[in-house]
């Protein structure tokens, strides 16, 4: 089973970010948090050189459907979407939902959200891109 889904774009970190984060509201997703890494890594003392941002998005009416199905999946929310520097290339990468959600119990349960959360995080990958 594949687990990650990484692309390359020839975007700046920075605008690939910022329209990482318009496609999430397109496509009905809210962006909880970004994390400038190596900026949060800096104030810590710690010289990291590649730029990244990690984006927390999260659908609630998904959410809420798979969290009924099992509070436990609460461990793997929100999603993440990493738009970030690795050899001179910028690239936007996500650890894909219905992997994620293969590891808890209910799976049956929840594999439609996940199959529906997987294709429009990988549409907002795409439209950044």
């Amino acid at each position: 089973m594949t687990v990650l889904h990484v692309v390359e774009t020839t975007k700046e970190v920075d605008t690939a970010a910022r329209e990482l984060e318009e496609a999430v509201r397109r496509n009905g997703f809210g962006v909880l948090h970004v994390y400038d890494l190596r900026a949060k890594l800096k104030e810590k003392g710690v010289d990291f050189p590649n730029e990244c941002r990690i984006l927390e998005v999260c659908n609630p009416q998904q959410a809420a459907k798979v969290l009924t199905a099992d509070m436990t999946v609460s461990l793997g929310l929100p999603c993440r979407i990493s738009v970030y520097q690795e050899g001179g290339k910028t690239k936007i990468g996500t650890l894909l939902p219905t992997a994620l959600l293969a590891m808890f119990p209910r799976l049956e349960e929840m594999q439609a959200v996940a199959e529906e959360v997987q294709t429009a995080i990988l549409r907002m990958i795409e439209e950044a891109r």
